[in-house]
């Protein structure tokens, strides 16, 4: 009878905590103002969980067909996981971020007229900044930021997330529509690399 009691207690108690929480459980719909300037869009929602916790889901898009001469076109989209110290969308917060990836871009290191070099070290004939890249990849990273409150419902949230990317691609010269990276043969070429892949300036507004 005694664990009848216990339990009937524990549900009707569990009931009122979740409802609690439920009605303080707040929503932000984000812009980064810090690319849009330059023609990416990146906006996000964030949720709260808990009273230290949030999940961020976010995308980021770039339609550029061609940014400064190179090829500048992707699509990132992820989920954030947060932990604030202080209170959920106040302070100080990191987290963990998973991410996937779309791109048709021409690398950072090849926006330069040097001759294209193989994996063996040996010159080709195409110029690096004709060349682009083509495929998709995955991130893992970590999140790290400042969120703060500048108005009523409103909120800023800088922040930068810092990760490893795996890719798979496929790289052609865009002069000739060729192949340049022909050590793969017709598969996909790998690359891994450690980098910073979000971050800026979010204006929130608080939906709920």
């Amino acid at each position: 009878m005694n664990f009848r009691i216990w339990v009937s207690f524990f549900v009707v108690w569990s009931g009122i905590l979740f409802s609690q929480q439920a009605e303080e459980r707040q929503v932000f719909v984000k812009g980064n103002a810090l690319l849009l300037p330059v023609g990416i869009i990146n906006t996000a929602a964030e949720f709260q969980l808990a009273p230290k916790i949030t999940l961020q889901g976010d995308a980021t898009l770039s339609p550029w067909k061609s940014f400064a001469g190179h090829n500048a076109r992707f699509l990132i989209a992820g989920v954030d996981g947060r932990y604030y110290f202080k209170e959920a969308f106040s302070g100080w917060y990191v987290g963990a971020n998973v991410s996937g990836a779309a791109f048709n871009i021409s690398k950072w290191n090849y926006w330069n007229n040097e001759f294209s070099k193989n994996k063996q070290g040996e010159i080709t004939p195409y110029i690096n900044s004709n060349l682009y890249q083509k495929g998709y990849g995955f991130i893992i990273g970590a999140v790290g930021g400042y969120q703060f409150s500048w108005k009523e419902r409103w909120n800023l949230d800088v922040f930068l997330a810092f990760g490893n990317a795996q890719d798979r691609y496929k790289g052609y010269d865009k002069l000739s529509g060729d192949r340049y990276d022909t050590d793969h043969g017709d598969g996909w070429n790998r690359s891994g690399e450690w980098l910073p892949y979000r971050g800026g300036i979010m204006v929130s507004y608080k939906i709920k």
